[in-house]
């Protein structure tokens, strides 16, 4: 089992580990659907009141810094109100004053929430270009650092590529989820290149997060949710300096999924 386990990071392949590693369901099915929907509600109230006042209040002052502090509330505010405690360890990794490239696995729409608010740095993320065509919500996202890599057009993907760095050189840290999507339980997927690409040519280093429980607090594709636990952990940074995209990148790579896939593979 250890053989193919390595043999998976190797080769960038999905891994599927041991369902004994997570928590466990506790609420009737019944009830976790109920839970399931209650935590979209709470999630629509905010981003349809919310998020219009604070966008009004920051070009009121001109200011679009200023919707940040209201945003991180609102992700904290949202995790507290769907039952979620944010369990961080790995602090002690980051320096006070250096920006970082937070890549993280990811099974919920909780890892966004817990990843933007408790990391402790002003953080910004990259997401799929379509995120940024809602209504609200995308323009909302302007507003506190949220980019997205079109990799299709080499010309946008280069602006985006100097717009993360500018913003990482003020202070902003960005997050990526290297799966480029949601994870089925107890899965980790394929990681996309993108997020070692900005940190390689910014040249700041890469903070691998891993996130456990989600999968069952509220997994994709399951309709069942329940209050719980999120345990987010900040491994050791992997420094990018003097790197090149054509040497290092899949090395790299390789390095930072397999630091994430071994503390996933660790038991409770």
């Amino acid at each position: 089992m250890r053989n193919s386990f390595l043999e998976a990071i190797a080769k960038n392949e999905t891994i599927v580990f041991p369902s004994g590693n997570s928590i466990t369901k506790y609420l009737p099915e019944f009830v976790g659907r109920l839970w399931f929907y209650w935590i979209f509600i709470v999630a629509g109230c905010l981003f349809l009141f919310g998020m219009p006042l604070v966008m009004l209040y920051a070009e009121i002052f001109r200011n679009r810094d200023l919707a940040y502090p209201w945003a991180r509330w609102g992700a904290r505010t949202w995790l507290k109100l769907s039952g979620m405690k944010v369990s961080v360890s790995g602090k002690e990794n980051l320096q006070e004053n250096q920006s970082y490239v937070f890549v993280a696995n990811h099974h919920s729409y909780l890892d966004t929430a817990a990843m933007f608010a408790y990391t402790g740095k002003k953080m910004g993320v990259i997401a799929k270009k379509e995120m940024l065509k809602l209504p609200i919500g995308g323009r909302f996202m302007k507003y506190v650092n949220v980019l997205a890599i079109d990799r299709s057009n080499a010309e946008k993907a280069i602006e985006t590529m100097n717009d993360a760095a500018e913003k990482m050189r003020s202070g902003v840290s960005f997050g990526v989820f290297a799966e480029g999507t949601r994870a089925m339980p107890f899965e980790l997927l394929p990681f996309k290149k993108g997020a070692f690409h900005i940190a390689i040519e910014t040249g700041f280093p890469i903070v691998p997060i891993v996130f456990k429980n989600t999968d069952v607090l509220m997994g994709k594709k399951q309709n069942y949710a329940q209050p719980g636990t999120i345990e987010m952990t900040m491994l050791a940074p992997f420094e990018t300096k003097n790197l090149t995209v054509e040497k290092d990148l899949i090395d790299l790579l390789d390095k930072v999924r397999g630091a994430i896939a071994e503390d996933l593979m660790s038991e409770k």
